[in-house]
């Protein structure tokens, strides 16, 4: 028997170089990865009839038949693998049998024998298995995955401590693989980059973790991170060092990008100020365009929402500033036009929005007005 099975990431049978990722019995797959987790110890089945069948009729039938058929599942992949469901005594517990391995068991002996305390080398050995074992989160067992990131965090302070920064980078960027969202992993790949004069790739490290935090979590910046672009800032105070890392992430930030800058109200909010501080000393013209989708349906008004935005992605310029002002009105800054330029683009837009909605009882409201308070051309309605 040669046989993997693995629970990190998407739940897999590897059966003499067979790969079954496409099993039916998602109940089966959760008996598994539950008697799997237990680690050998037996589970009673009236524990198994609530966990699994607790909304059944009959619990005890349900789970029998449950059993037998992940049983016969294990024994259609390879001859015999069903056996690694044992029963006793009206118990039963996951049996690894010879021949088959379990990532996840690999994982917890790899981390309990690095609580050990082995010799450095060792630890290195470990440590590098558990990260080709660990490839992701698995449910419901997350201190799993506080032990992965804790045994990684050591390796690299052993790295760290033979100046062994190449490899941190490594080690970083593997671990940032299974858990993007980790910010010590990322505050040590910059301090490794600092430490190998890699100033601009940590810089982008640092840009990339930042915004992560206010993105997913929210927060301000920890003092920890704080710390790093400290440290980062201080490495490259040269003056030609900042500007060239500047200059390298304008224009990155700029490449591609074609059509409008769609962005939040806030933003939006302090392009207008901007532009409006600029309007006399440039003698330039800008216009606020507005439009406003009129619905009784939600559904419908939020449909065409989405199409409107999709129809200004392609048709303004790559000047022009849009944001979502409310659930059914958007706001746009449109630079360099006159009345008449202005009032085209209102109408080839309000042509487009009805050609994907011929016939909508969707009402289309638009106005555009100059920047500075002069009168604004009346409002045109579909």
């Amino acid at each position: 028997m040669n046989v993997s099975i693995h629970l990190f990431n998407e739940f897999k049978i590897v059966s003499d170089g067979v790969v079954y990722d496409s099993l039916t019995s998602r109940k089966g797959i959760a008996l598994m990865k539950f008697l799997i987790m237990q680690r050998g110890a037996p589970v009673t089945s009236q524990r198994l009839m609530r966990e699994f069948a607790s909304d059944s009729a009959n619990p005890e039938s349900a789970t029998k038949t449950l059993i037998s058929r992940t049983r016969a599942m294990l024994n259609g992949i390879c001859p015999g693998l069903g056996g690694c469901i044992a029963s006793e005594k009206g118990r039963y517990s996951w049996a690894t049998l010879p021949g088959v391995t379990v990532d996840a068991l690999e994982a917890i002996e790899l981390l309990e024998a690095l609580k050990r305390g082995p010799a450095p080398e060792a630890r290195i050995q470990l440590t590098e298995r558990l990260m080709a074992v660990y490839t992701g989160e698995l449910e419901d067992e997350y201190w799993l995955h506080r032990e992965y990131l804790e045994a990684v965090y050591k390796y690299v302070e052993l790295l760290r401590a033979g100046e062994a920064y190449n490899q941190i980078v490594d080690v970083c960027r593997r671990a940032l693989a299974v858990d993007d969202l980790d910010e010590h992993l990322h505050i040590l790949l910059i301090e490794a980059m600092v430490n190998l004069n890699r100033s601009e790739a940590a810089l982008e490290e640092y840009q990339k973790v930042a915004r992560q935090t206010v993105e997913y979590f929210d927060a301000e910046q920890s003092d920890e991170l704080k710390a790093s672009y400290a440290a980062l800032v201080e490495e490259g105070q040269s003056l030609k060092f900042n500007l060239d890392v500047i200059h390298n992430e304008l224009t990155r930030e700029e490449q591609g990008h074609t059509g409008p800058y769609f962005c939040e109200y806030r933003a939006f909010k302090e392009i207008y100020n901007i532009q409006m501080r600029n309007l006399e000393r440039l003698g330039a013209t800008m216009f606020l365009g507005v439009i406003m989708l009129g619905s009784k349906s939600t559904a419908s008004r939020e449909g065409g929402m989405g199409v409107l935005q999709e129809i200004l992605r392609t048709n303004l310029r790559k000047g022009d500033i849009v944001t979502r002002f409310s659930e059914n009105i958007i706001a746009m800054l449109l630079p360099m036009v006159n009345y008449s330029t202005g009032a085209i683009v209102m109408e080839r837009i309000e042509r487009l929005f009805f050609a994907e909605f011929p016939g909508s009882a969707i009402a289309f409201h638009s106005r555009i007005s100059p920047l500075g308070g002069r009168q604004a051309v009346g409002p045109r309605e579909g």
